[in-house]
């Protein structure tokens, strides 16, 4: 049993397959499964077994992630104070968020990072906010971008969107400058998710609202604006998701206005590294 076995079990735990870990690892599919094969006759044991879309852990597979997590974050630990003994910065941080947070505010933050602490690694992996939410409860990140976190938490405050209606230019209420949420939400609509739990649906049941008419539902807000500017309907997107060439649009401010709030936390479920505090300083500074 060795320290690559143990990693490739974690791996494979967390990625549900054998060639998606591999991928994350930065290994040949091969090498994970020898790994993974080596570990099994090792202990004697079958830890993994094979379904048609992946992989699954056996009851004792599940007991050995634990011990597997354990021992990889111990060996981690006698590193990192090996460096701080030794007054060099290293480490790495797994940090998760959700697309539009990786389209505005958080590449500013990590490049200034990159550019303090060069010695550190940051992983970052992007997902919808609730699962950013369930992964920093798992403490399989060590910190994560959570939407509109509470004021009286221990989220950071990163950087706020405002939303803001779109409507076809020729729409008779695009020449408004402002514009409720009520008067928006009785138009035939596109609705865009943006892989969040937070949108133009939830802003209007909030409200004591619906959205009567949605047209096309989607994803990704490009693709709303999209068919707003050829006509398919009104929305309500974040203001940052907004294009630079905004012809066949109308921009309209909602009255009164609403914001959505990104905040930086620590998974309670793992100590908090040097790196990672490291980070918190200079998201808080």
């Amino acid at each position: 049993m060795n320290l690559t076995q143990l990693r490739s079990l974690i791996a494979v735990a967390e990625a549900g397959s054998v060639t998606a870990a591999a991928e994350a690892v930065g290994v040949t599919q091969s090498g994970m499964s020898q790994a993974l094969a080596a570990l099994e006759e090792s202990l004697g044991v079958k830890l993994l077994v094979r379904r048609r879309h992946g992989v699954e852990l056996t009851a004792f597979g599940d007991r050995a992630l634990v011990h597997a997590r354990a021992a990889v974050a111990h060996l981690d630990a006698i590193r990192r104070e090996a460096a701080d003994a030794m007054g060099e910065e290293s480490g790495a941080i797994r940090i998760a968020a959700f697309p539009s947070v990786f389209a505005t505010v958080l590449p500013p933050l990590l490049r200034r990072f990159r550019s303090r602490h060069p010695g550190i690694e940051v992983v970052a992996l992007e997902t919808d906010d609730r699962e950013v939410m369930a992964w920093l409860e798992a403490g399989t990140v060590d910190l994560g971008v959570v939407l509109n976190p509470p004021a009286d938490g221990d989220a950071i405050l990163i950087g706020q969107d405002a939303w803001v209606g779109v409507l076809p230019a020729g729409h008779p209420l695009a020449g408004r400058r402002t514009l409720s949420l009520a008067a928006l939400a009785a138009e035939p609509f596109v609705l865009a998710t943006g892989g969040c739990h937070v949108h133009a649906r939830t802003l209007a049941e909030a409200a004591g609202l619906s959205l009567p008419d949605i047209r096309v539902e989607v994803r990704d807000w490009a693709s709303a604006i999209a068919l707003v500017r050829e006509g398919a309907g009104v929305g309500i997107v974040p203001e940052s998701t907004l294009p630079e060439k905004r012809r066949g649009l109308g921009i309209v401010t909602l009255d009164p206005p609403l914001v959505r709030r990104f905040g930086l936390k620590s998974s309670p479920a793992r100590a908090t590294t040097r790196a990672s505090s490291l980070l918190i300083d200079l998201a808080r500074g």
